[in-house]
């Protein structure tokens, strides 16, 4: 099949998107407003972008032409954290995807616990095993939309908070206990599952 994205719905071409390129990590975005009101959602356009220094990217859609309260956070205060989504938090992660008021704190809705960040202001999710702090140095909207489009952001990584149980010598994570998950399509997630190794050529 060859079918052009522009004879296609909205929806049709989010189906083929998010169910091919999977699994998708769960970049786990909290910010605060300018009033101090925190706020906790989910995002599975998300990644790392490089080490030299480290960066990382997520994206939100904005439906109906509106931003979410995670794009008007991070555009006013400049920052944001990355809390890593496992399989102990899979609930509290699914939970702080509802579509709530901007007055609501998303840890209290999904159970979990704010903890103090060393450099951003925004709290992170304290139960999970890593965090980053970020600082926002570029974001892009997609041009050309019908419904919003999605904008990106790129933040600066300005500390690491890693619990030392997932820690190994030479600073490796240990994957059996760190258990991340990742986005599937629809309402599907993934665990690890069977690793295999392939070494470089030479």
């Amino acid at each position: 099949m060859i079918i052009d994205p522009l004879n296609i719905t909205q929806s049709e071409v989010y189906k083929i998107l998010s169910g091919s390129v999977i699994p998708r990590p769960i970049g786990w975005v909290s910010t605060i407003s300018e009033n101090g009101v925190p706020n906790l959602a989910p995002f599975s356009f998300f990644n790392v972008v490089g080490e030299d220094p480290p960066h990382v990217m997520f994206s939100t859609v904005r439906p109906g032409n509106s931003n979410k309260d995670t794009l008007n956070n991070v555009l006013t205060t400049k920052q944001f954290v990355v809390n890593m989504a496992t399989e102990d938090l899979a609930e509290a992660v699914n939970n702080s995807s509802a579509t709530l008021p901007p007055d609501v704190n998303e840890f209290d809705y999904a159970g979990v616990t704010q903890a103090h960040c060393s450099k951003v202001k925004a709290p992170r999710v304290l139960e999970s095993p890593i965090s980053f702090e970020c600082e926002l140095v570029h974001h892009y909207s997609l041009e050309d939309h019908k419904h919003g489009g999605a904008t990106i952001m790129i933040g600066r990584v300005v500390m690491f908070h890693i619990d030392e149980s997932v820690m190994l010598d030479n600073y490796k994570i240990n994957q059996e206990i760190y258990r991340p998950i990742a986005r599937l399509a629809g309402s599907n997630y993934a665990k690890l599952g069977e690793i295999f190794s392939i070494k470089r050529p030479q």
